[in-house]
């Protein structure tokens, strides 16, 4: 039996692993490459291999950078299941068109320019897939519930737990039989921070064989919920009373939206931010706060106290939805006194864009980045003191002020990470660090080498084969 880590080796993103067993291969994970000039280039060529060996798929998430690549995974050949819990397969079936209609979009953009350009030489970028070819994945998809047992292939039974990290997320734990013995392959996927707003707390496992556990967060403590409160606090009343100018958030439309949202009425509820008129600027995160309502059995109790009284305080905390293109543009002539949180989470995408280009020039704004911004995105450019960025081909110079929030991270930081690995009984033969950058990464090996028993971890390399005895 062995594993090859086709994606987040090394990086964050692109999460993709292949198992092989005497009865078998399947996949876990078939996520998008996010961020840098590289990132087209990996996703096109991200899939070459051997698709028709793939027994089945395990997702953890709905993330794109965990599911993003279904959709051409199937346009070039793969013809079997998705397995994933109920709510990543509704998540799944938002995120999954709206990316597919961005990569049209895009491809429609730069043939246009490149038209323009090159007038002569009549050649077209195809997207990385289509709305149709999206749409047909999802009849691929087979949902799971928590805690279930799942013969998905010959030889393998596989259990889902919750993770914590966003709607229906989910650690995966799987048992191989090959030659004779019976081998526990553990998945952490993304693993959420404890005690976090909305969902509960990350499943806890008593054994592994071998573990594949994230390091986004390896080298970093994050804030105290207090102290994230605190700024916010601080950040809203300095921009909105003092400074009379709007506070643009980025937020992923999936967790990041929902968890901004309930932590900003918990604030205008205890009276430590004044009435706010709150905008949700993003078609998919509208659509996810739906699905997340209708989830609400995953949540944590403290949340549906608090969505008791959004309903009822709705001139404290005045929430609305933008779906319609015209009003997302309306938005940008309003000159101060709204929070605008929109899509994408790293800026590199979508209608928060717009807001950036807006309101980044301007002293009385701020733009709040409450999440991990991968390399090479405008969000991590935002993070490390750009002083100007460029928006749609145009240079925007940055005088807003740029506040970075941790503590609303939906990923468990370093010593989150320790603890949930020290409630594993007994040391796996071996443990691969994934989905991290090479800093965190490695500053989380050294850490997990000193865990009395565990064997040096490895740090796994792009499309290298690790025997799993």
């Amino acid at each position: 039996m062995d594993i090859t880590f086709y994606g987040a080796a090394g990086e964050v993103t692109g999460s993709c692993a292949v198992v092989r067993h005497a009865g078998g291969s399947f996949m876990v994970d078939c996520g998008m490459f996010q961020g840098g000039k590289e990132a087209g280039l990996k996703n096109l060529r991200a899939l070459d291999f051997d698709l028709e060996q793939i027994d089945f798929v395990l997702l953890t998430h709905a993330h794109l950078d965990h599911s993003g690549l279904l959709p051409r995974l199937l346009a070039l050949g793969y013809r079997g299941p998705v397995h994933a819990t109920s709510a990543t397969v509704d998540l799944l079936g938002v995120m999954l068109l709206d990316s597919a209609y961005i990569q049209e979009k895009e491809a429609e953009w730069t043939n246009r320019r490149n038209r323009s350009r090159h007038a002569r030489r009549g050649w077209d970028l195809a997207p990385l897939y289509t709305v149709e070819q999206a749409r047909s994945t999802l009849h691929r998809l087979r949902r799971v519930d928590y805690d279930a047992v799942l013969h998905p292939g010959k030889g393998v039974m596989c259990r889902f737990r919750d993770a914590g990290h966003i709607l229906g997320s989910a650690i995966i734990e799987v048992e191989v039989s090959d030659c004779g013995s019976v081998r526990k392959i553990v998945f952490s996927g993304d693993l959420g921070q404890p005690s976090r707003p909305v969902l509960r707390d990350p499943y806890v496992v008593r054994a592994a064989d071998y573990l594949c556990i994230e390091t986004t967060y390896g080298n970093r403590a994050h804030r105290a919920m207090s102290d994230t409160e605190d700024e916010l606090v601080h950040a809203l009343t300095d921009t909105l009373q003092r400074k009379g100018g709007n506070v643009i958030i980025p937020a992923f439309a999936v967790g990041r939206t929902q968890e901004v949202v309930f932590v900003l009425a918990k604030l205008v509820r205890a009276g430590r931010l004044p009435d706010l008129e709150v905008v949700v600027d993003s078609p998919m995160a509208t659509a996810v706060t739906d699905l997340t309502l209708q989830h609400s059995a995953l949540w944590d109790e403290e949340t549906r106290e608090l969505l008791t009284w959004m309903r009822s305080n709705q001139a404290r905390f005045h929430l609305r939805f933008v779906a319609d293109v015209e009003e997302s543009m309306a938005l940008n002539h309003r000159q101060g006194g709204l929070v605008i949180i929109s899509a994408s989470g790293m800026c590199d995408a979508g209608r928060v864009k717009y807001h950036l280009r807006y309101n980044l020039g301007r002293r009385e704004c701020s733009i709040i980045i409450a999440g991990f911004q991968a390399a090479g995105t405008l969000g991590r450019r935002l993070v490390d003191k750009a002083r100007v960025v460029t928006i749609f081909g145009e240079r925007i110079p940055v005088r807003a002020d740029i506040h970075t929030i941790g503590g609303l991270s939906a990923h468990a930081d370093q010593p989150a990470l320790l603890e949930w690995m020290r409630h594993i009984e007994s040391p796996p033969r071996q443990t691969f660090l994934v989905h991290g950058e090479a800093e965190a990464t490695a500053t989380f090996a050294q850490l997990v080498g000193d865990m009395p028993g565990w064997p040096e971890p490895v740090t796994p390399e792009v499309r290298r084969t690790y025997l799993l005895n």
